[in-house]
């Protein structure tokens, strides 16, 4: 029997991190799925989710943890075997401001107060082509509840946006 795993892993960035790992998923009769990896900090980290026989998971634990010599730490965790329901609808956020902390745990808490689940989150902080300001940017995918309304999270937005000097675009994915 088939189970999958997610594999999230973080290691110094350099050429043949991927290949090194693709190699150890397919030694222990896994086939990789789907995946986000990215660098981030000159780290380079990831989420992968594998296919393999039922048995082999702790044996793709044991494999990849041999790459903890070559500066890689890695963890495997069985997927849930229910996949959560989905909301009614998605919607896109395009956040663009000047960074500051908290614009993260202000939009989160927006989201959370009308139950949107995240699906997706990037967000970098670069500079301004002409003053050089360090601008925050995001991009976020989130599910709309059934019987949840754009205009109540707009409202919501709009109060974050206006108190963090912000652009905060609300859009329905697709």
């Amino acid at each position: 029997m088939e189970s999958a795993f997610i594999v999230t892993f973080i290691g110094d960035d350099r050429p043949g991190l991927v290949e090194a790992l693709s190699s150890a998923i397919e030694r222990s009769g896994g086939n990789w799925l789907e995946s986000r990896l990215s660098q981030l900090g000159g780290k380079f980290a990831g989420l992968v989710l594998v296919n393999l026989p039922e048995s082999a998971g702790s044996g793709l634990e044991e494999t990849l943890r041999g790459l903890a010599d070559s500066g890689l730490s890695v963890r495997v965790t069985p997927a849930a075997s229910e996949v959560a329901p989905r909301g009614e609808r998605r919607v896109n956020l395009t956040v663009v401001g000047p960074d500051r902390p908290g614009i993260v745990r202000e939009i989160s808490r927006a989201l959370a107060a009308e139950q949107l689940n995240v699906v997706e989150m990037e967000s970098e902080v670069s500079s301004a082509p002409m003053s050089g300001e360090q601008l925050f940017h995001a991009c976020i995918e989130a599910e709309l509840p059934a019987g949840a309304t754009l205009e109540a999270l707009q409202g919501a937005l709009d109060s974050i946006a206006d108190d963090m000097t912000l652009d905060i675009d609300l859009s329905p994915a697709g």
